[in-house]
């Protein structure tokens, strides 16, 4: 007798797309951050919601935590246009 590997759940829908936001939200474009972290919120929600039937957990609080870190950097960079803006429109 063979032993069946077990059968894999499939992941949440968006959690994949929540890390792979996040990551690029981190890496390159921090526009990306919020919609990472929105999606990865929604993601945990059908994890739990979906009483064991659904996996992707781990992907999507990965994404949602690169998705406050990109958020994070956005709102930093925003600031920083704006001290930049106000700057250089004052020392005219």
């Amino acid at each position: 007798m063979s032993a069946r590997p077990p059968a894999t759940r499939p992941n949440a829908p968006n959690a994949v797309l929540a890390l792979v936001l996040g990551i690029v939200g981190v890496a390159v474009c921090s526009v990306c951050g919020p919609f990472a972290w929105y999606f990865g919120a929604q993601a945990e929600q059908a994890v739990d919601a979906s009483a064991g039937t659904l996996d992707g957990r781990s992907f999507a609080t990965a994404g949602k935590i690169l998705g406050i870190v990109g958020t994070v950097f956005l709102v930093i960079t925003v600031i920083g246009v704006i001290v930049y803006a106000v700057v250089v429109a004052s020392s005219n």
